[in-house]
């Protein structure tokens, strides 16, 4: 997950080979140095399709604190957001296309984005699930929720999508200890986890962004605000307990779409629990702030009325907060 809890940062060293000659066609631009290199000439990257620009800045951007979510090399929904919020805190106009002043802003940070990581026999030891039930009632069986695969374990330890390490490792299973592989470097290099004086949830925007004793911004992350069926709360509430790794505990009064037990039910824990590695309660029954099993979703499906980030981004948010910290619901469309 985080470097704080993995020790990942000694592990990294800076990527100055190329991938390897036979990877064709999409895969043979995402070499490491046209990654490390890529610069802004005026055009943005592709929303659609991975780029070394759209690599470059999204892990500009997780490495200054406004978190892209998922890195998946794309210029998408979180990575915009994530661009104008930083773009708000540097005081430049407030819009989510990529300019010149912001990208020298960001590229200020010159370290190369892309590293080698040397597969563990802990990356690949298991146990993994043969597949993630779609139901919840279905989850309630297993001993944990953990992986599926190495590739999945992998990939959220570097905060990318699977797709993006495939394409940067077109040759490799993930399977052997011993391996070198190409993985993205977000980690900023600062050892400090600020403390939070209090936490805003916009629930128009659907953001998180965390302020310290000078109200100062220190970070920001995407994320899930509730639903059509399931709104999150409104005003402030205050952060009333932590757990890591999670137990999930199901209460049928939640009446959430598609779980039709009648009977309460717990889900252990694990990566893949339906509220990932950590739950922070909220000052309202039954709400918190959480992890997710699929960080490619945070800001694009529903939640059940709670706060859904990645898992990392979640534990950072955890290590950031505290019992009786002030969490405030924004919403401007009721302003």
């Amino acid at each position: 997950m985080g470097a704080s809890r993995t020790g990942l940062i000694p592990m990294l060293l800076s990527a100055c080979f190329l991938l390897t000659p036979a990877a064709s066609g999409h895969a043979a631009h995402l070499r490491s140095e046209s990654v490390n290199a890529a610069e802004f000439s005026g055009k943005a990257p592709s929303e659609h399709r991975i780029s070394p620009l759209g690599i470059r800045l999204q892990v500009l951007l997780a490495r200054a604190h406004f978190s892209p979510g998922e890195i998946d090399g794309k210029f998408g929904e979180n990575a915009k957001k994530a661009l104008r919020a930083y773009a708000e805190a540097q005081q430049f106009a407030s819009e989510d296309r990529l300019t010149g002043d912001v990208w020298q802003k960001l590229t200020a940070d010159d370290r190369p984005v892309l590293a080698t990581y040397q597969i563990t026999a802990k990356d690949i030891a298991g146990p993994f699930l043969k597949r993630l039930p779609g139901k919840m009632e279905d989850m309630k069986h297993l001993d944990r929720l953990g992986y599926t695969s190495p590739r999945e374990e992998l990939a959220e330890k570097f905060h990318m999508s699977q797709q993006l390490l495939t394409a940067l490792n077109p040759d490799e299973k993930f399977r052997k200890a011993g391996a070198s592989i190409v993985v993205v470097d977000s980690q900023s290099g600062a050892r400090d986890i600020p403390q939070a004086k209090r936490v805003e949830v916009d629930k128009e925007r659907q953001t998180v962004k965390v302020f310290d004793a000078s109200n100062q911004l220190v970070d920001f992350y995407p994320a899930t605000v509730g639903s059509t069926d399931k709104p999150s709360p409104g005003g402030t509430l205050r952060v009333t307990m932590i757990q890591q790794n999670p137990i999930y505990h199901y209460n049928p009064k939640y009446h959430f779409k598609g779980v039709h037990a009648k009977s309460p039910f717990i889900i252990r824990p694990g990566p893949n629990n339906p509220v990932g590695i950590v739950w922070i309660s909220l000052s309202a029954e039954g709400y918190g702030m959480h992890g997710t099993p699929d960080p490619g979703k945070v800001s694009k499906a529903a939640s059940h009325g709670c706060v859904r980030l990645t898992n990392w981004d979640a534990e950072r948010l955890a290590a950031e907060v505290k019992k009786g910290t002030p969490v405030a619901f924004v919403d401007h469309s009721s302003s």
